[in-house]
């Protein structure tokens, strides 16, 4: 729920024909009752029905998230967008990554025969490329009749022999049959010193299986990793508005979280469309859209069913979109226009772009943003994709580039679709590519953002994203508001 005291402020800001953004607000302190840290949740929604532990989501751009970034989102209480400038089949390589590195549940196990020989199965492993050496063992009726594991293979002195005589007979495993969560088999292969637990159905097959090493690491590690409820990571991907975007989502739909259907105007016949057809097939899966900057936008996408909504066209540092076309409003009205219009549909609203302090994310969120989407601050980390590059001057830097750049244009089809460029003849670029400076890891980056959240909470006295958006008030600040919030009047010391 927006404040009734900004809605008011954005009301007379409408009166004046005057859109802001970040550096045009801050936020007013209030005179409340102290808030301990402890007290702070940040927990949002990047849709409908995928959550967020902290409101942070990586760009879908080719300098910024492919499975190295995505996972340390997640791993850090967010999520990221695998982009789409990857082949159909690399990109659901990329997300199945993601999905498999915290993999507690092994849906549908490799299994083998009790019948085979131990060397068909080191061939079998040799020719699939499989790292692991755990299979269930099944009769020809696919029935669980044991387990063969890295200990059998150890001691196997012979590998002709059947897979029957190395394996551990069932009636000395530990198995379990019907639904299991991860805290039960967690338990179960705790107290029985087992690292591996097959859960079967009532026809005695193997459904699924639990290793204690990911259960383990779940269970004890991950308390801050934005995870879904079989423990596994949270992963979105891009979808181009084209016939390809379907396909991608047949493709990747086994492992994949949220479909993002990507494009420069969200507020186009090819985006309904492709929004149409995913919720079609796939009425399950969330879908956000974007990207759109006003209201009435936002509310046609809720109304066509979307799950969430990206705001924001041309605040990113490396989007030239609104010098080249004239379009794009303000980031800050653009996210309050968009968030108050779908309120009453229950989805939330990511502010994609024009992040350069942490204390504009806290803007953001006051505004009715329950995320936002981080392109530059986040191109500059080891996990994102590209080289660390050295410079003359000895800094260190990695490439960034929009996804509506001359380069990418030449790159990527899907960065052509999603600003309508010809694949030859002349093309109207709307980003640039420039250097960003070596930030080291994602999670350091991250941690930064969180701390300026927090403080910000404590400054409003807020518990929870509603207590901020509900309590906090903005105000709008002249040039020399913004220089005084800045360092200023001060010499650099001498080193």
């Amino acid at each position: 729920m927006l404040s009734e005291a900004n809605e008011q402020f954005f009301a007379d800001m409408a009166t004046q024909h005057l859109a802001l953004t970040y550096d045009d607000v801050r936020l007013e302190t209030r005179h409340a009752h102290n808030i301990e840290p402890s007290e702070i949740d940040v927990s949002s929604q990047f849709s409908r029905n995928v959550g967020l532990r902290r409101p942070f989501v990586s760009a879908a751009m080719d300098t910024v998230t492919t499975s190295e970034m995505a996972i340390a989102m997640a791993e850090s209480g967010g999520i990221g967008v695998i982009h789409a400038g990857l082949e159909p089949e690399i990109q659901k390589s990329e997300v199945r990554r993601v999905k498999l590195r915290m993999n507690g549940v092994i849906d549908s196990p490799v299994t083998v025969l009790a019948t085979d020989s131990v060397q068909e199965v080191l061939n079998l492993c040799e020719s699939k490329g499989y790292d692991f050496r755990t299979f269930p063992v099944v009769d020809s009726q696919k029935r669980f009749v044991g387990l063969l594991t890295g200990s059998d293979f150890a001691f196997c002195h012979d590998t002709e022999t059947s897979v029957e005589g190395a394996m551990t007979p069932a009636s000395n495993v530990v198995s379990r049959t019907g639904k299991v969560s991860i805290q039960e088999a967690y338990e179960t292969m705790s107290s029985e010193k087992y690292k591996t637990l097959p859960i079967l159905d009532e026809k005695g097959q193997v459904s699924h299986m639990y290793l204690h090493s990911d259960v383990s690491r779940i269970v004890n590690e991950s308390e801050a990793f934005n995870v879904d409820s079989d423990g596994r990571l949270l992963v979105a991907a891009a979808i181009p508005t084209t016939n390809e975007g379907l396909e991608r989502v047949r493709l990747m739909r086994k492992y994949l979280d949220v479909a993002v259907i990507d494009s420069a105007n969200g507020d186009s016949f090819y985006a309904f469309k492709t929004l149409e057809a995913i919720k079609s097939e796939f009425p399950d899966l969330d879908v956000v859209v974007g990207n759109v900057s006003t209201g009435d936008s936002a509310l046609e996408l809720a109304i066509a069913g979307a799950d969430g909504v990206k705001v924001g066209q041309g605040p990113g540092s490396i989007c030239t979109t609104r010098i080249e076309t004239g379009i794009g409003k303000p980031q800050v009205t653009a996210v309050y226009e968009c968030a108050r219009a779908v309120e009453d549909y229950g989805i939330p609203v990511c502010a994609d772009g024009g992040i350069t302090n942490n204390g504009d994310i806290s803007v953001a969120l006051v505004v009715g943003a329950a995320s936002v989407m981080m392109g530059n601050r986040l191109a500059g980390t080891k996990e994102a994709p590209g080289d660390i590059l050295q410079r003359e001057d000895g800094s260190m830097v990695k490439l960034y580039r929009g996804m509506g750049s001359a380069s990418a244009f030449n790159d990527s089809a899907a960065s052509r679709e999603r600003y309508g460029a010809q694949l030859s003849g002349p093309r109207l670029a709307e980003g640039v590519e420039s250097f960003v400076p070596y930030r080291g890891e994602v999670a350091s980056v991250l941690e930064m953002c969180w701390l300026g959240l927090r403080a910000s909470f404590g400054y409003t006295k807020a518990r929870n994203l509603n207590e901020l958006r509900a309590e906090t008030k903005l105000i709008r600040i002249t040039n020399a508001g913004l220089r005084e919030s800045h360092p200023h009047d001060i010499m650099a010391p001498r080193r």
